[in-house]
């Protein structure tokens, strides 16, 4: 195959809808192994549009060029109560790139 998968995880915080199904929040990526570029993504958001939105942010972004772009779309884009569990999953599935990098090389 040329793609991995890799997920980042995060603690929800407490009031959130989907808090009842999970307990933390995962976002998965589909990665082009040559160019580290996200081919899908998805997450474990309660609603569908949260979902999407998410997926759409990720799509096409290349993790070789590491994640502070995509935290700081997320930081003016996304202003609902996971945003701290979506930058935290971000950064846990950047790390597990990294991880599958080293392996690599």
């Amino acid at each position: 195959m040329k793609t991995q998968f890799i997920a980042g995880h995060a603690r929800l915080p407490a009031g959130m809808a989907a808090k009842s199904l999970y307990d933390t929040l995962t976002i998965t990526a589909e990665i082009d192994k040559k160019y580290g570029v996200i081919v899908e993504a998805s997450c474990t958001l309660a609603t569908e549009h949260g979902r999407d939105y998410v997926a759409r942010l990720l799509r096409g972004h290349s993790l070789r060029d590491g994640i502070d772009g995509l935290l700081a779309e997320l930081d003016e884009g996304y202003l609902g109560k996971a945003h701290s569990a979506l930058c935290a999953a971000l950064k846990d599935l950047y790390k597990q790139y990294c991880k599958m990098e080293e392996k690599e090389s």
